[in-house]
């Protein structure tokens, strides 16, 4: 009977695709993303947009209360409230849209 060396030494190796998904999470956590909120939008002629000056307002489609909306990459992900943090504005998410909602969004 022969035996072998390396009897009794457990040796842990992950499976390549494992540690190919591992790789690839890590290389997506570095990849910058455009987040905006979005308060309202409006549409204007340019003859409109030509006359503006500082204290002309221009009319939102959204409510005063209603949650501002927050898009990442030009995708809306959620909505929330506007918030003050440090003197700074911030967003306190109220709903996070659902995989099936931004698949419908798509388009």
């Amino acid at each position: 009977m022969s035996t072998n060396g390396n009897q009794g030494q457990a040796t842990e190796k992950k499976p390549a695709n494992d540690a190919m998904k591992e790789r690839g999470i890590d290389l997506l956590l570095d990849i910058p993303l455009e987040v905006s909120v979005e308060v309202g939008r409006s549409r204007i002629l340019v003859r409109d947009l030509l006359q503006l000056q500082e204290g002309s307002m221009i009319e939102l489609d959204k409510l005063a209360g209603e949650p501002l909306d927050l898009y990442v990459n030009s995708r809306l992900i959620a909505r929330g409230e506007a918030v003050v943090v440090n003197e700074k504005f911030g967003l306190r998410l109220t709903d996070v849209v659902s995989p099936s909602e931004r698949i419908e969004n798509l388009g």
